[in-house]
């Protein structure tokens, strides 16, 4: 079994769950995620079974998209709707949505963000949530990332019990981004408390919820027609981004023991390449300037 299953996670659990019980399911243990969602998030997790793990780093650095829910008005030690109230800033009226729609959109292009200390980034050779639980701190380092769109999607809904606002969003994001580091980030932006209250990533390595199954529908496919060979996507799929360059016979019998493009018949144009023969990806290519020439990166298949 070879291949990319978008599975769609449930909120409640985590990836390695859907891993966990995937391989159960599947009956194979070389099985990989790509691209973490904490428990309390639903949406598009894309799976990589057999060959198709070596795909995964290039699964996780296509763009994601997520549609939530921000709340201003109190924000929480996760950033999320997970943990305790750390502080509150009471609305005794609503924010107009044009101020809204002004700080949404300076968060948009390239920014620097904190992640939280709930999170899996590792310091120290530790993960944040692990200082977290011991109620330790520690430096958290700074990240890149790229939001190219944040926007609202919704009216703005303005509770005078709970002295809060919350409101619907769409998000486009770079690899590495936090979406409720984004939240809390437009909450500064606005002097007031927020979290992110919901979240649902609706694409991840190109694929869609529209392309995603379920546990559930995965295990009754295995049980009823025994394999889900019809709900997999080829490797080429998770490499779509890379400009695909043909090989011949005579190319491929080199390029199979590891040795490089001949650069008077292949001159660099990117710095990645994906490599054809027989009709399907068998490698990415990257430049290399110290033998001005492409040369293996990673090896699907040697057959």
């Amino acid at each position: 079994m070879e291949g990319i299953l978008p599975v769609y996670k449930e909120a409640g659990m985590t990836s390695h769950d859907v891993v966990f019980k995937l391989r159960k399911i599947l009956r194979t243990k070389k099985i990989g995620h790509a691209g973490t969602l904490d428990p309390s998030v639903d949406g598009v997790l894309p799976i990589a079974i057999g060959k198709a793990t070596k795909s995964i780093e290039f699964l996780q650095d296509a763009g994601k998209v997520y549609t939530g829910m921000v709340t201003l008005g109190f924000s929480t030690t996760t950033e999320d709707l997970d943990s305790e109230i750390v502080a509150e800033t009471f609305l005794t009226q609503p924010i107009e949505a044009h101020v809204i729609d002004q700080a949404m959109q300076t968060l948009e292009g390239d920014i620097i963000q904190i992640p939280p200390m709930y999170s899996a980034v590792k310091v120290n050779g530790r993960r944040l949530y692990d200082y977290a639980r011991a109620g330790e701190t520690v430096e958290r380092p700074k990240r890149d990332a790229t939001i190219y769109e944040f926007k609202r999607t919704s009216d703005l809904n303005f509770d005078p019990v709970t002295q809060t606002q919350s409101f619907a969003f769409k998000a486009v994001v770079s690899k590495g981004t936090y979406i409720r580091t984004l939240a809390v980030d437009l909450g500064q932006k606005l002097e007031l408390a927020s979290v992110m209250s919901q979240l649902t990533r609706q694409a991840a390595g190109g694929y869609t919820l529209a392309d995603s199954h379920s546990l559930t529908d995965v295990k009754t496919q295995m049980e009823t027609v025994g394999n889900i060979d019809d709900w997999l996507w080829s490797i080429d799929s998770a490499v779509a981004q890379f400009k695909q360059v043909e090989i011949d016979d005579v190319v491929w019998d080199r390029v199979k023991h590891g040795i490089g493009l001949p650069n008077d018949q292949y001159p660099r144009t990117d710095d990645k390449i994906a490599v054809v023969y027989g009709g399907e990806v068998k490698s990415i290519f990257e430049w290399s300037e110290r033998k001005d020439q492409y040369r293996p990166y990673r090896t699907f298949k040697t057959e």
